[in-house]
Formats: structure tokens, sequence, C-alpha cells
């Protein structure tokens, strides 16, 4: 796992206001990046994401860079460091409007939020595909993502397995208002209780490892006997097994959700269950090539469902070797 590391390194953006200029193009302010454009023809993709310092929307960053060294344009990626961050994220989206980019490409942190922004885009007829997180706004020219609800429900139905009928289970989540993160829980939840499994309580950790470990240790004082956990990304999972693990509680099935390498070591090596894995690397890939169409004028799929499947310890060895040949690219 130490090459994952080196790997993904090289593709983090640590700065709050931070991006990643892949394709054709070089670095370059937005306005010298739209004459440059309006000069070669060529069309600009400004990426947008809910942040840029996870494995996860590193990995969505990759088949962002593919994609664009692919098809010959400028992608331009940028994020706030926090997934909670909606008013930088807000700002970072405004701020493409302005430049006048050729397609805004979004992975909205709270959709809701968003939709004013969004409508600024289509008044200023930059057309908006969505990736990752969708969003109830008609105008927008695709959705490229994981069907979150099916997903979760995957999740649920394996952590029922593994729990057993009339146990106490509960569920972590990411901030509250994220629609990713309400359709991770919404189908789990519906999975769990219609096995007979007790969903005993439901409590957010903003997608942090830290913060999960600590609600994990409360939740421990108020439900001792849980025999299983539901998280709605990696990164609480293994918080929240690093609080299990101090509580020497070691036949707790725990579930993530998203495939991440940190999370298929920990799999790999006995300790998270399982997680329910998306394809960050075709969300960005798609996404952009999804992008270029619309800049081209051409007709896209409104939603392209990029996939979900189990890691368990049966098959990781197999996924993480399909993870390490996309980073090596």
């Amino acid at each position: 796992m130490k090459r994952y590391g080196k790997l993904l390194s090289a593709l983090a953006i640590t700065a709050v206001m931070s991006s990643l200029f892949v394709g054709c193009g070089n670095k370059s302010t937005g306005e010298s990046q739209e004459a440059s454009n309006k000069k070669d023809g060529k069309p600009t993709i400004s990426v947008v994401l809910k942040a840029v310092n996870s494995d996860y929307w590193k990995i969505v960053q990759a088949g962002e860079k593919d994609a664009g060294k692919e098809l010959g344009v400028d992608v331009q990626v940028l994020g706030p460091n926090d997934e909670t961050d909606i008013a930088g994220q807000t700002s970072l989206m405004e701020d493409q409007i302005v430049k006048k980019v050729s397609v805004l490409v979004v992975a909205p942190s709270q959709p809701s939020a968003a939709l004013a922004t969004f409508d600024k885009a289509d008044a200023a007829k930059i057309p908006v595909i969505l990736i990752d997180t969708d969003a109830k706004w008609d105008k927008k020219k695709a959705f490229v993502g994981t069907g979150n609800l099916a997903g979760g429900q995957l999740g649920g139905k394996y952590l029922a397995e593994k729990a057993g009928k009339g146990s106490e289970v509960v569920i972590i989540r990411g901030a509250l208002g994220d629609a990713t993160h309400d359709e991770r829980v919404n189908g789990a939840k519906q999975e769990l209780e219609a096995a007979g499994v007790k969903v005993v309580e439901i409590q957010p950790a903003n997608s942090d490892r830290n913060k999960a470990m600590s609600v994990m240790e409360n939740l421990l004082q108020t439900h001792p006997n849980v025999k299983g956990v539901f998280c709605s990304n990696d990164e609480m999972a293994l918080g929240a097994l690093r609080a299990l693990k101090q509580a020497n509680k070691t036949n707790v099935a725990v579930i993530g959700f998203d495939g991440s390498p940190d999370a298929m070591k920990s799999i790999k090596a006995g300790e998270l269950t399982a997680s329910v894995a998306q394809s960050p690397y075709n969300i960005g890939k798609l996404g952009v090539e999804t992008a270029v169409k619309a800049a081209k004028g051409e007709n896209v799929d409104k939603r392209v469902d990029t996939g979900t499947k189990m890691i368990t310890k049966e098959n990781v060895d197999q996924a993480q070797a399909e993870l390490d040949k996309i980073l090596k690219k």
C-alpha cells in the first residue's frame, strides 16, 4: 500500500482554493485560459468537487485527468478542503461562471443550496453536468454517478446478514442535507429493517474519520450491544472501526462505502468487514467525457450510472489490483 500513498499524494490538492490543470493547457489565469480556448477552439471544462483532499476525490481527479489527456481538452479541478464548506464551493462555482468556461461539472455538497448558482450558469449559457451527487434541477445536461440508494441497499443487506435478525446496529452518515448520504442511509435502513435488524440510532460525522471515531465512542456508551455499523463512506467506517478496536469490540461488523485504498487495506487485514465500492475513477472520467460532448453540442445521456459492488475479504485482492492499475496510468 505504500505505493498508493505515493500515487495519491501526487494527485493531492491541499490548498482551500487549489486547482489541477490537465489535458493540453498550461497553468494560467482564468482570463488567459478563456482567450486561449477561443483561439484554439478547444473547450475548457471546470470541475468543482465537494473536496479535494481525500482518497475518494483524488481517484475522481485521476479519472478526470485521464479523460482530459485522451480528449485533448483543458480540465480544471477545484474544491474546498472540507465537504461541509458549502460557501467555499459556491464561491468556486461562481468564479468559473464569471470566467465563462465551456462546461461546468459539479459534485454539489448540498444540492438545494447550489440551485441558484446552477441558474446563474444556465443564464450565462454554460451547460452544467452533475457528478457523484444529483440535484433536483431540470436544466442539468446530465448526472454521472452511483445509484446511491441501490448501493445503500446492497450494504444494508450485507450488514443484516453479518449482524443477524433481532440485533442492534447504528448508522454513521455524512453531512446532513447531503443527498448522496441521504440516499445511502435510506437504502441501508430499508434493507436492515426488512431483515428484522434494529437501527437504534443514526448520527452524522461529516465524512471525517476522527469525528466518526468520536461519534462511535459516544454511541457505544448509549448502545453497548451493537452488532453492526453502517457508514455512508469509508473515512467514517475507518474512524468507527478505530473506536471499536479501542473498546475491544472486535466482533462488530462494520460496512463502509466507496472502496477506498485505505478501506481495502483494512479489509485485507481482516479489520473492516466490507465496503460498497463505487467507481470514483469512472465518475471523474465519464463526467469529463460527458462534458466534452455537451460542449460540442452533442446529445448526452441524462443519467450515467457508474455502478456499485461489495468489496469483501474474498475479492479485495482483485479490487486492489484494479485500482493500482488505474493509479499507475
